[in-house]
């Protein structure tokens, strides 16, 4: 029995791993990045990438539903779906998280792309982020987070669950049906654009996240539902939360550093979230090596790192604390359709398009 979850344990995460290859390989291609598509339709009013982002969400949406209603994954073992709604953390985090990326110059999935393609810069972020997210997880900003952000004036019960098919008392044919309909929607916004449609790069970077987002939710949601042989009881093995899981990237590499610092510690394993952070890079690395685009990036002032520090701090702590970034929220979170996801992703949004307008503003007085 050890040595059968032991294989499908690493099933799991070799799994997560390829699919984060797949992942890290078409975003370096692709340049797919939500900061870069808030920024373009912000400064440009180009909603290329957006679209691409939006293709994502709504692929997901209708394969993590289409899962649930073939019963190959329970939305509700998500951490997304519970009862209770921590909609003050996720307004907040979500705020902080787009002040954040957009001072990184990128979020959590496209920091992992620029140190596959050799950006120093993101290595420092990455750094600065996954000790924030510890420190948000477990330490002092834990204590914030709990004690004031999840406090009851600032949280939401709403029963058993906390997706909106839920929340409007629809079965699970009503749910699956709600998802169609919003990927139709979304599609059609997406696809009635000439310029997308002729942008093989956006369609394919969309099509390919919203797909590996779907991918991973079988595999850890599904495949890696098994007995647990030393409680005997159902589990979800190889995720650190051990829930359903899928792409997800903050919380991971503060998990990752975790894993780094207490290596010989045989509490200590690797798990679908941390496979996937190294399989982005992974992904991203051989992209740059094959198409020669490999190439080192420094900072260019003191100011330049200044900025980048604060940003990922501020990811760290806003990732953790809206339980998610742009992927984990954005598109994995919201394929649930749970409220909390699109409170998050609110927070994200509005935070990344206020900092672009006063970094604007800013640079136009300096001129």
């Amino acid at each position: 029995m050890h040595s059968e979850v032991i294989s499908l344990s690493a099933m799991v995460i070799w799994g997560g791993f390829g699919l984060a290859v797949l992942f890290g390989y078409v975003a370096h291609k692709t340049s797919f990045c939500t900061m870069g598509a808030v920024s373009d339709v912000v400064n440009m009013s180009d909603w290329g990438r957006m679209r691409a982002w939006m293709l994502a969400m709504a692929i997901a949406i209708l394969g993590a539903n289409g899962l649930a209603y073939f019963g190959q994954l329970n939305l509700a073992d998500t951490l997304y779906t519970a009862g209770q709604v921590y909609w003050g953390a996720a307004l907040i985090g979500g705020l902080c998280f787009g002040v954040g990326m957009t001072l990184a110059g990128g979020c959590a999935q496209r920091t992992l792309v620029r140190v596959g393609g050799g950006n120093l810069k993101s290595i420092v972020v990455f750094l600065f982020l996954g000790y924030s997210a510890l420190v948000t997880m477990r330490g002092l900003f834990g204590a914030f987070r709990v004690g004031v952000l999840q406090s009851e004036p600032l949280t939401l019960s709403l029963g058993s669950s906390s997706a909106i098919p839920a929340l409007l008392g629809l079965d699970a044919q009503g749910q699956f049906a709600l998802a169609a309909g919003l990927f139709l929607l979304i599609a059609i916004f997406v696809f009635k654009d000439r310029e997308f449609r002729h942008n093989r790069d956006n369609v394919l970077a969309g099509s390919i996240a919203g797909l590996v987002v779907v991918a991973g939710w079988y595999l850890a949601g599904h495949l890696g539902y098994s007995e647990n042989p030393d409680t005997l009881e159902m589990t979800y093995l190889a995720t650190n939360s051990h829930r359903a899981e899928s792409l997800s990237f903050v919380a991971p590499i503060g998990y990752t550093m975790d894993l780094w610092a207490y290596w010989t510690d045989a509490q200590t394993k690797v798990t679908f979230g941390i496979a996937t952070v190294f399989g982005i890079g992974v992904g991203s690395f051989l992209y740059a090596m094959l198409h020669k685009t490999f190439r080192w990036e420094y900072f260019t002032s003191p100011q330049d790192l200044f900025s980048h520090i604060i940003g990922a701090t501020l990811m760290g702590f806003g990732g953790v604390t809206a339980m998610g970034c742009t992927i984990g929220q954005g598109i994995t979170g919201l394929s649930t359709l749970a409220l909390g996801s699109v409170i998050a992703l609110t927070g994200i949004l509005a935070g990344a398009a206020i900092t672009m307008k006063l970094q604007y503003r800013w640079m136009m007085r300096e001129s």
